[in-house]
């Protein structure tokens, strides 16, 4: 009678680093429920981090492509503040909703291309091409309005004022009303990012092309992968991402601004990586992303309910959390592969 293998395959280092993240994000919300309490202890805490961060989380999920696949991008951020400042505009004046998302979809898309021609066809270095796109489409956000501007638009703020509640996940206020518990439409729009991501990553083809190509690019070639084409759709949908983060964010704050998503990109790098996304590509997954994200505004949340509301306290915990969460890595994956080779 044959034998049955009921042996568990070990994890990969994708799903060892997701696992850590999500598992260090449960404990720093349980303690900071422990011994914060306030806040934390309704649900609504959650969902106003979701709410802040939608956007965020869009961009991130575009920027965990590019990054799995050995790229970056450092235009994203720029690319959502033109965004919301093109759509601003556009409805200010009395322009369409459905064209207005076609707008932000095709200035994202745009932005996308170029990117992915520039770095894939004629193999400009990355870094490069999107520090000059970021500098460009900050550049055409200052030219568009250098003054705030406000949606006044009657469909966008009927769009805007749609809320998702859940009155069980509420909480009794002091006067003794139940206030429920609201979310977003733009974390509902968020989630479907996310979901999409993770299953063209897991379940496409193309998303195996991205581990390849990062992994190594020379044997993704004898793999018979069209490397060009496979990192110029990473640039493509990281940039159409970008222009539905840009969307997103104009529906949280009803306005725009020079200066909106100023650091978005430096957040998202800084959440992939928190997320278990590898600067050198080949290993990452969207999941640890979102969580990525989740952990990177805990923190901050932490730190300004101690009391530390100075901007700077949270950007040096931001920056130890990185270095940690980067030295993490490094000891997991260097012990892993120590005993792979003790193994051979």
């Amino acid at each position: 009678m044959k034998k049955i293998n009921t042996k568990r395959e070990p994890f990969s280092d994708t799903q060892l680093l997701m696992t850590i993240t999500i598992s260090i994000f449960i404990c720093m919300y349980m303690s900071a429920i422990g011994f914060l309490g306030g806040g934390f202890l309704h649900v609504q805490q959650l969902f106003d981090m979701l709410n802040d961060n939608a956007s965020l989380i869009i961009v991130s999920c575009g920027l965990t492509i590019v990054m799995i696949g050995g790229g970056i991008d450092i235009s994203v951020g720029a690319v959502t503040s033109l965004v919301v400042m093109s759509c601003v505009l556009y409805l200010s004046n009395g322009g369409n909703i459905f064209v207005s998302i076609l707008l932000a979809l095709g200035i994202g898309l745009t932005f996308g291309v170029v990117h992915g021609f520039l770095i894939s066809y004629l193999e400009i270095q990355p870094f490069i091409v999107t520090l000059a796109g970021m500098f460009f489409a900050r550049g055409m956000t200052t030219i568009l309005s250098v003054n705030p501007q406000k949606v006044s638009h009657e469909g966008f703020s009927a769009l805007r004022d749609i809320k998702i509640e859940i009155p069980w996940l509420g909480y009794t206020a002091k006067n003794g009303n139940l206030v429920p518990a609201r979310m977003e439409l733009g974390v509902v729009i968020a989630f479907i990012c996310v979901v999409a991501v993770f299953i063209v990553l897991k379940y496409v083809r193309l998303g195996r092309c991205f581990y390849a190509m990062g992994g190594n690019q020379q044997s993704a070639l004898m793999l018979g992968i069209n490397v060009k084409r496979t990192r110029f759709l990473s640039y493509v949908i990281s940039g159409l991402l970008s222009g539905i983060s840009g969307f997103v964010f104009m529906m949280h704050t009803g306005a725009g601004n020079a200066t909106n998503a100023a650091g978005m990109e430096m957040n998202a790098i800084a959440a992939s990586i928190i997320g278990g996304t590898l600067l050198t590509g080949g290993v990452g997954n969207v999941a640890g992303t979102f969580f990525g994200v989740m952990t990177l505004t805990t923190i901050k949340k932490i730190v300004v309910s101690s009391g530390l509301n100075d901007p700077w306290w949270q950007n040096i915990t931001t920056g130890g959390m990185l270095c940690f969460f980067i030295l993490l890595q490094s000891i997991v994956l260097t012990r892993r592969n120590i005993k792979k080779k003790a193994k051979i």
